[in-house]
């Protein structure tokens, strides 16, 4: 009998063991880095004039170089992005986009388009004196953003003066005039050469970006309506180009300061 008992407790202790074994090997492992080796490879800089690769491609790249580079307009002036308020590119800018996306909010949507808001921080590139390319459009609006019109109240409308003011960038805006008083808010607003009403709704064209609440534009994301023309600013660019002798350069006055 004490045999017996005996046999059992090395039984239990033998399983105890096999158990301890068991778990200590399913235990996840730890690894460490302790040694890192690298070496350089060099690189091939460009590819040769008689490489496949490039004979390839250069039928392509050739054919969107004339494109790219075909002239399709003159600008009679640098239009630039100097200025406090407002600047003759973004002046021009918003005009342009004012322009084809009311045209194309009549068309589509039997809609009429109040102003535009656009973000200064979006005009990547200048249009210099001269000859104007698509490639210009392409420097000036690298981005794939849309044409987007929002729907706001009146006190969205409010909103959006506000921030110009406390944002004191010169983000370009067409159809709407104001000044800042002295107090810093907005007064002798006009929209379309109309006293602002706020007990009505504005449409606004801007980019999908903004729409989005974009740069802090938060004001957008209040908005009743939305509509998305599906027009690449970069193509609203374009196509005035291609419609346009000469490029206007705006001067009149859009933000006025109460001295």
């Amino acid at each position: 009998m004490s045999k017996l008992k005996k046999y059992n407790g090395l039984l239990w202790h033998f399983v105890l063991f096999l158990t301890f074994i068991f778990l200590f090997s399913c235990e996840p492992k730890k690894l460490w880095v302790n040694k890192i080796d690298g070496k350089e490879l060099k690189l091939l800089a460009e590819f040769k004039e008689d490489s496949v690769i490039n004979k390839m491609i250069s039928p392509y790249k050739d054919s969107i170089d004339r494109d790219l580079s075909k002239e399709l307009a003159f600008a009679p002036e640098t239009l630039d992005k100097t200025g406090e308020w407002q600047t003759s590119i973004g002046n021009f800018f918003a005009d342009v986009t004012f322009l084809k996306g009311s045209a194309l909010l009549q068309e589509n949507h039997q809609k009429n388009l109040d102003f535009i808001l656009l973000n200064s921080g979006g005009i990547r590139s200048i249009i210099p004196k001269g000859t104007v390319t698509a490639r210009n459009a392409y420097e000036m609006m690298p981005f794939e953003n849309n044409l987007t019109v929002v729907t706001l109240k009146g006190e969205q409308v409010l909103e959006l003066l506000n921030y110009l003011i406390i944002e004191h960038k010169p983000h370009p805006i067409s159809g709407i005039q104001f000044t800042v008083s002295k107090d810093k808010t907005p007064e002798k607003i006009k929209i379309q050469g109309l006293d602002f009403d706020l007990t009505k709704n504005y449409r606004v064209g801007t980019n999908d970006y903004l729409a989005n609440g974009g740069d802090n534009m938060l004001f957008f994301k209040k908005g009743i309506e939305r509509l998305d023309l599906n027009y690449k600013l970069r193509d609203v660019l374009i196509d005035y180009f291609k419609t346009a002798d000469s490029l206007p350069v705006p001067k009149d006055q859009r933000i006025f300061i109460d001295q």
